[in-house]
């Protein structure tokens, strides 16, 4: 029989809806498969290090049916979202990233869930791969793994046996895509019906915030930031701002992208397309209206770049996102 281990980590205020959805659909899955004439393909287990792990001040827990310790070879880990203390996180487990990497060098393929992917980015085993994680980590993220591509629009990546996937909730999306991997088409369809998740979402884009990378140390790039913010509705010469910062400017675009994963040019869209976004949903300002205020004179160029970013057109977003627009 196939096998399918769900991580449980150590450590207070680890995400429990990541373990019980992710069981429950799965679980799902595989009566659907046995309804459907299959025969039952995994078996799925919740492993880790304690028998018990405590959850909101106590108020939930989860029994841990093996310790990983009893799991000789699985077919598919995953990784449930961690608290927001990263680093505590990562030390707490270090025994379970060790049998995640032997796990993988078995045969293994190993999905994580939203910041599930500290725990596997701290196996090694991320470097120079595509990885998604929650849209409010990547600073942390990047800064932590530099060898890791993040994706941070990407709801989730396939590279090498190893998935990933955006924040929160959407590791609905990613336990949907899964079941049509492990197990076929029409038993995804089945969850996604039954469970009510939208098949085939590819992007997190649509539910970022941007409040600008800056968890980094470099002066001039932090400068460069703080200007772009403050005159963001205005043309400004990156030529100019480089002269101004006192840096060649081949140099100041390299700092840029090393410290925000962004040239200058993408940064000072993302900051108007996020004061564009505010606009539309909290106003009945136009289209137009909306891109002159944000530094914008072109619509064909203010709606490719707003798409780009948020996945979305103009109108599209403002109707998804403020109903008092459209009375």
């Amino acid at each position: 029989m196939k096998h399918i281990t769900i991580l449980v980590p150590e450590g207070e205020g680890n995400n429990l809806s990541s373990i019980v959805g992710t069981y429950k659909i799965l679980s799902r899955a595989n009566a659907c498969y046995m309804e459907n004439g299959g025969n039952r393909p995994y078996q799925i287990e919740l492993a880790g290090i304690s028998k018990q792990v405590m959850y909101y001040d106590g108020l939930f827990s989860v029994n841990v049916q093996k310790d990983i310790s009893d799991i000789a070879k699985t077919d598919l880990i995953i990784i449930p979202s961690l608290n927001h203390e990263y680093d505590k996180a990562v030390k707490q487990n270090q025994k379970l990233i060790g049998w995640i990497v032997d796990q993988y060098k078995n045969g293994a393929a190993i999905a994580s869930i939203c910041t599930g992917a500290f725990l596997l980015a701290s196996s090694g085993l991320l470097d120079g791969k595509q990885c998604s994680t929650h849209w409010a980590a990547i600073d942390n993220f990047r800064a932590a793994f530099p060898k890791v591509d993040v994706k941070p629009d990407k709801l989730i990546t396939e590279e090498g046996d190893i998935y990933t996937n955006g924040g929160a909730y959407s590791f609905l999306n990613l336990v949907i895509y899964l079941v049509e991997k492990y197990f076929d088409r029409p038993t995804a369809i089945f969850c996604s019906k039954v469970f009510q998740i939208e098949m085939d979402r590819d992007s997190q884009s649509p539910f970022i915030i941007f409040k600008g990378q800056k968890s980094h140390e470099d002066d001039v790039v932090m400068e460069a930031q703080t200007f772009i913010e403050a005159h963001y509705d205005e043309k400004i010469s990156f030529e100019d701002l480089s002269q101004r910062l006192a840096v060649g400017r081949r140099n100041f675009d390299r700092r840029f992208i090393k410290e925000t994963g962004n040239t200058p040019l993408e940064y000072m869209q993302r900051v108007r397309i996020e004061r564009a976004k505010k606009a539309f949903e909290v106003s009945r300002k136009t289209i137009n209206e909306v891109m002159y205020e944000v530094g914008y004179s072109d619509v064909k160029a203010f709606r490719e770049v707003f798409r780009k970013v948020t996945g979305m057109s103009p109108l599209e977003y403002r109707k998804k996102y403020n109903k008092e627009a459209l009375s």
